[in-house]
């Protein structure tokens, strides 16, 4: 068996509790998980998570330069904080020029840092009213 990845090693810890469940074994999920762990020669499920987590690509680097939107409007900057939260990672985003966090008129709240997650696609799991994420990070390098 060979893993890819920590959602690889969930995935085949469900469907070995799903198998021994089937032949009458019930086992918890942390038991599956650690059963994974010593298949694939690890001490424990820790280890192997470890392991597979530093094996995976990550998507952001920090002050790696970043373009995108901030509630729908375009920016440019630099990652300046950042931190892994299960697939997650949380941003910290310093812009190169401000950007209006305020659609109202005679309003206006302007941010030059930025802090939210986003899932590994650069879209945060926030949302607007509108169903619009509240960062998306072009992460195409186009």
């Amino acid at each position: 068996m060979t893993l890819q990845s920590v959602k690889d090693a969930k995935s085949q810890a469900k469907i070995l509790r799903k198998a021994l469940s089937a032949q009458g074994t019930s086992i918890t999920h942390a038991q599956a998980l650690e059963l994974i762990a010593q298949q694939n020669g690890a001490r424990d499920w820790n280890t192997l998570q470890a392991k597979l987590s530093r094996s995976e690509p990550q998507a952001f680097h920090l002050n790696d330069q970043v373009r995108g939107q901030y509630l729908g409007q375009a920016f440019t900057g630099r990652i300046v904080a950042l931190s892994k939260l299960g697939p997650n990672t949380q941003l910290s985003l310093r812009l190169d020029e401000p950007v209006d966090a305020v659609q109202f008129e005679s309003f206006s709240n302007l941010r030059r840092h930025i802090k939210a997650v986003v899932a590994p696609d650069g879209r945060s799991p926030r949302k607007t009213s509108d169903g619009t994420p509240h960062l998306i990070i072009d992460i195409t390098g186009d």
